[in-house]
């Protein structure tokens, strides 16, 4: 297993505290790297892939704009821009309210749901793989560390 330093190759120690940072940021990149390379071979982003989800969430209860952009993990995207795809690649589909005419309702197709089912077990396995190294309890420790290092 690598050090930080000999990956980013640097010849002096890291201070601890920039350490933890990079750290952190080099292996979301790395996490990104392996399962966005996954979803490529379906022709789709991680992006697009979390607004799937999202919407299979919702369980055939329509979603606006606003309730994506709300659950999405990046929430720098442009969510119309990926519903405005994914609605291309015919795996969403967007509706004018009957009762609100300026409220637009988003479902996931029956493709979009064929894809996330053939995508699942292939996303499960990246997973397991990129935390084999961690034993449970140390996932469930990374986990509470994480979310105390964001309140």
């Amino acid at each position: 297993m690598k050090e930080l330093e000999d990956i980013i190759k640097s010849s002096s120690p890291i201070p601890l505290r920039k350490k933890t940072v990079l750290n952190i940021a080099y292996s979301n990149i790395w996490m990104k790297d392996v399962t966005g390379s996954i979803l490529k071979n379906f022709d789709i982003s991680s992006e697009q892939f979390n607004v799937l989800r999202i919407l299979r969430g919702k369980k055939g209860i329509p979603a606006n704009l606003q309730d994506i952009q709300n659950r999405m993990i990046n929430k720098m995207s442009n969510t119309t821009r990926l519903v405005d795809k994914l609605i291309l690649k015919g795996l969403v589909e967007r509706f004018t309210c009957e009762k609100n005419r300026r409220k637009v309702e988003i479902f996931i197709t029956q493709d979009g749901l064929k894809l996330l089912k053939q995508l699942d077990p292939i996303i499960e396995q990246a997973e397991a793989d990129l935390t084999s190294n961690l034993t449970e309890t140390e996932l469930v420790q990374l986990n509470e560390l994480l979310t105390k290092l964001r309140k």
